[in-house]
């Protein structure tokens, strides 16, 4: 998992804005949260991948995707190791990792200790940061 300052993929404000909807451009461009239970992405079960909201950047396969009881799409891993990147996130007293799009540093949610086997993560998505591409996962 990595970090990066700048990401390859960036667009002014005002296009972000008119490109995604509301709740997306909260969560990706302002690292908001959407409400638990809300995503549709929730039960997508098809095989395919996701891929960020805002670049069609892959995140993440079907394959590895699980029912965390969370309320959010949850993953036990990403499509490779660079396919996101993690920063620290010390927000409202919490010390937790942040997932980035690698690709356009959009907000995606954050990475927990406490998932399943084979990687025991639990990568908690906001929904509306992700799209679905149906396909080979």
């Amino acid at each position: 998992m990595f970090f990066q300052a700048s990401f390859p993929y960036q667009l002014p404000d005002d296009t972000w804005r008119q490109r995604l909807s509301g709740p997306s451009y909260a969560v990706l461009r302002q690292a908001g949260t959407e409400r638990p239970w809300t995503s549709p992405l929730l039960n997508e079960h098809r095989q395919g991948r996701f891929v960020c909201a805002g670049c069609a950047f892959p995140l993440f396969s079907s394959k590895t995707k699980f029912d965390s009881g969370t309320g959010w799409p949850s993953f036990y891993a990403p499509l490779t190791p660079k396919s996101v990147a993690t920063k620290s996130d010390t927000t409202f007293f919490m010390v937790r990792v942040e997932v980035l799009c690698p690709n356009c540093g959009g907000h995606l949610g954050h990475v927990f200790n406490d998932g399943p086997p084979p990687t025991g993560l639990r990568y908690c998505m906001n929904g509306v940061a992700l799209a679905f591409r149906p396909g080979a996962a």
